[in-house]
């Protein structure tokens, strides 16, 4: 596969500061893009070296919430919120519902609900001051809750379709080894055991890591061995960047399908895969289950709706893997490609046709 030429980033459209000393609030709102609706994506709580680097990193964030928004056939646009995590004692609940009103304070060009660090009771705290925030406490038969569930459902069908095109084999002949096992990494650990998958996993906490080896069966490594083991699959479901160059050299798997945002490093990595013969299934369009739960509760569809276009992720991604082989580029190439396209109000026929 010829070397594929990388796109130049979108910048965002709107950049909002948040800073409110009395709570500890400190972090930025990046809207991206509007075409498709209001910006939707997730509130990030975590610790910063600096604004700089929290902002950039809410900035690449919100330019995948629009690419996976897009993929995902929803009628929004792509937002993040990075919260920096204070430094002293600080009241949760009266930081989160400042953010709250600083939501509020844009008028529903943008949307939050979880994201790393946030939980179903922060947004309880954001829902006080604002209504355009979703991932609260679930209502009987419609979508809302924890949306890790519906991420790892998403990728264990994207995981599928990769697993039979590249290896002709079910899930239940291979081996995957899953790094991270937050929420969507226990859960997608969960579906695989229950396909019959077998798993060796890396996670830094020593007690989740034992408790999956306990309820899958599972072998535990650490993230570095995992890289060069016997696996068919690598599932990134911690944060992003760990698609390095060395990382890619190292990488035993045919396959990479994963939960983590942002998995490689720069875009020349995906190329490197692709020379490599791995396939790389974008992060962005298979990880969508969250933020598709996410919608569904903000727009009132109902959870079999949800789940429905959930679990047409898989057929998306062989939409993308097809667009990849026919125009000769690289799987994330082609994602970016289309994401564009119906972002900029081309090529939605084919990218929904799923």
């Amino acid at each position: 596969m010829p070397v594929s030429h990388s796109l130049e980033p979108l910048p965002p459209r709107e950049i909002v500061r948040l800073d409110d000393p009395a709570s500890g609030l400190e972090g930025v709102i990046v809207i991206h893009s509007t075409s498709l609706g209001a910006a939707a994506g997730g509130c990030r709580f975590q610790s910063y070296p600096s604004m700089r680097e929290a902002t950039a990193d809410a900035v690449r964030l919100a330019e995948g919430m629009s690419y996976k928004n897009a993929l995902a056939g929803l009628p929004l646009g792509g937002g993040k919120a990075v919260i920096r995590a204070p430094r002293g004692a600080f009241d949760r609940s009266a930081l989160f519902r400042a953010f709250g009103r600083a939501v509020e304070s844009l008028g529903g060009r943008y949307v939050t609900a979880e994201d790393v660090g946030t939980s179903v009771e922060d947004m309880g705290d954001v829902a006080e001051a604002t209504r355009h925030v979703a991932g609260l406490t679930q209502q009987p038969g419609r979508a809302g809750g924890d949306p890790s569930p519906w991420t790892a459902r998403g990728v264990l069908g994207a995981m599928e379709v990769a697993v039979r095109r590249t290896l002709g084999a079910p899930l239940s002949d291979v081996t995957v080894g899953v790094q991270g096992l937050g929420h969507v990494g226990f859960a997608l650990c969960r579906l695989l055991r229950d396909r019959g998958a077998r798993l060796i996993v890396a996670e830094p906490r020593g007690e989740v890591a034992a408790r999956a080896a306990t309820a899958f069966g599972a072998h535990i490594m650490s993230s570095a061995a995992l890289l060069e083991a016997q696996i068919d699959v690598f599932a990134p479901c911690a944060l992003g960047g760990v698609l390095d160059p060395a990382a890619v050299r190292r990488l035993r798997a045919k396959v990479v399908c994963g939960a983590a945002n942002n998995q490689l490093a720069t875009p020349a990595q995906g190329d490197e895969l692709a020379e490599r013969g791995i396939l790389y299934a974008p992060d962005y369009l298979v990880n969508a289950g969250g933020i598709i739960n996410v919608a569904a509760e903000y727009l009132g569809w109902s959870e079999d709706e949800s789940r429905a276009r959930v679990d047409r992720i898989g057929t998306r991604l062989a939409q993308v893997l097809d667009l990849a082989d026919g125009d000769q580029v690289a799987p994330h190439l082609a994602a970016d490609r289309l994401a564009r396209s119906i972002i900029a109000g081309e090529g939605r026929t084919a990218a929904l046709a799923a």
